[in-house]
């Protein structure tokens, strides 16, 4: 069962730390199946205080996600992601059709 990846910018601290990690998370992808959904696109904020942006990845499964997240190339790459901003980050899991 498909599983998404949902990253939630609330706050950009460090405009440099960020653009590390934009420039240097590409490499993390390769081997692992993944499909972008959403990047950084124009947001339509209809309740609350939106968020500064969103990217939705799409996994064959849960453990493909997590495999991606958990794998060393992204971890050292995401600590430029935790000094640059404040996101959060989940996985959930897709419905069967």
């Amino acid at each position: 069962m498909s599983a998404y990846v949902v990253f939630t910018r609330e706050s950009t601290e460090d405009s440099a730390e960020l653009d590390t990690y934009m420039n240097t998370v590409a490499p993390t992808f390769e081997g692992h199946p993944i499909k972008f959904l959403a990047l950084y696109g124009k947001l339509d904020k209809l309740e609350g205080t939106g968020p500064e942006g969103i990217v939705i990845l799409e996994f064959p499964s849960m453990a493909d996600a997590q495999a991606w997240y958990n794998s060393p190339s992204y971890q050292a790459v995401a600590a430029h992601r935790h000094k640059g901003a404040t996101y959060r980050v989940t996985i959930v899991e897709g419905q069967s059709p």
